[in-house]
């Protein structure tokens, strides 16, 4: 294998200037750039209407760009295709299985589409779909719909998953099983791209991830860096009220420690680094002004408060 292709082969995903447009007009996808590590665990980040599953469905070769380019691996979709499908695993947004066949021959007849598949019954044993390998897909429950779905993504033996809202509606506990065989499969060298409304599921899985509006990246990096970067590593939350019950909103920026000021429901957010240097401060000045604060409170900052502080609004909202 000569340099170019070993360099190729440690780029799972890469698409230069996607674009997507309907019409001439409406642009779903206006010039994404991504590139993807092999062994990393990647999300896409955003709205409902942002662009992250036309992105995803033109990587995994299921809609054609209008103009840029993909490639996995370093191959491309029009002269590879054969190749990268046996690549890649796949779990939509809404999989429609057949209801009327079991657990066993669902797995079964995915395996049958790839020239070097995994066991299926190893694969039904690692998605714990063991006790339930010979009831209809019909009798599942939806955590156990949803284990099967991703079964039959890994059984043909991928090396790179796409998850578009893996979780999407699942009770706590399920999730947390899809979040360990998600790890698992990362854990084996594979890589993982993926969408989700649920920012605790991106900082606990995702290496890195960027967050899409209007069909464009706003920005890129690990959670931790972004959070870092974009709101500091706590929030100071209040309100404060003079004499007359009147919200006081103008002033805090000038507190030691304080990176940003924004106003979220009628309450102060402050993002700090030490808050131990800013809470006194705040009180102090509170006590001066003759200001009463009201609802005070600290809390690490979170992907949710970095959407909201690009997007000015919750992902959730959307």
């Amino acid at each position: 294998m000569s340099y170019v292709e070993k360099v190729n082969m440690n780029v799972a995903i890469q698409c230069r200037d996607l674009k997507k447009t309907y019409d001439g007009k409406l642009h779903a996808v206006a010039g994404i750039d991504l590139k993807i590590q092999a062994g990393e665990c990647f999300g896409l980040l955003g709205p409902n209407g942002a662009g992250k599953t036309t992105t995803i469905e033109i990587l995994e070769g299921l809609l054609e760009p209008s103009s840029g380019e993909v490639e996995i691996f370093g191959y491309k979709w029009k002269t590879h295709g054969r190749q990268l499908r046996e690549w890649i695993g796949i779990s939509l947004q809404e999989t429609g299985l057949s209801e009327k066949l079991t657990v066993r021959e669902i797995v079964g007849l995915y395996a049958s589409f790839y020239r070097n598949p995994r066991d299926s019954d190893e694969v039904i044993e690692e998605m714990s779909l063991h006790e339930k390998a010979d009831s209809w897909v019909g009798k599942l429950s939806g955590g156990q719909k949803q284990r099967l779905v991703i079964a039959t993504a890994l059984v043909g033996n991928p090396r790179i998953l796409f998850l578009d809202e893996p979780t999407s509606g699942l009770d706590p506990q399920s999730r947390r099983q899809l979040w360990e065989i998600i790890r698992r499969f990362q854990l084996r060298g594979g890589t993982v791209l993926l969408t989700t409304h649920y920012m605790d599921e991106a900082e606990r899985l995702c290496d890195r991830i960027s967050i899409v509006d209007h069909g464009r990246i706003i920005t890129s990096g690990s959670p931790a860096l972004l959070i870092e970067r974009l709101c500091g590593t706590q929030l100071v939350e209040f309100v404060a009220n003079n004499a007359l019950g009147e919200v006081v909103t103008d002033g805090w920026d000038h507190l030691p420690g304080v990176e940003s000021v924004k106003r979220e429901n009628g309450n102060i957010l402050l993002s700090v680094h030490e808050p131990h240097v800013t809470i006194p401060a705040l009180l102090a000045a509170a006590q001066q002004r003759g200001l009463r604060l009201e609802h005070l409170s600290t809390r690490q900052a979170s992907l949710e408060d970095v959407f909201v502080h690009l997007t000015g609004r919750h992902l959730r909202e959307n």
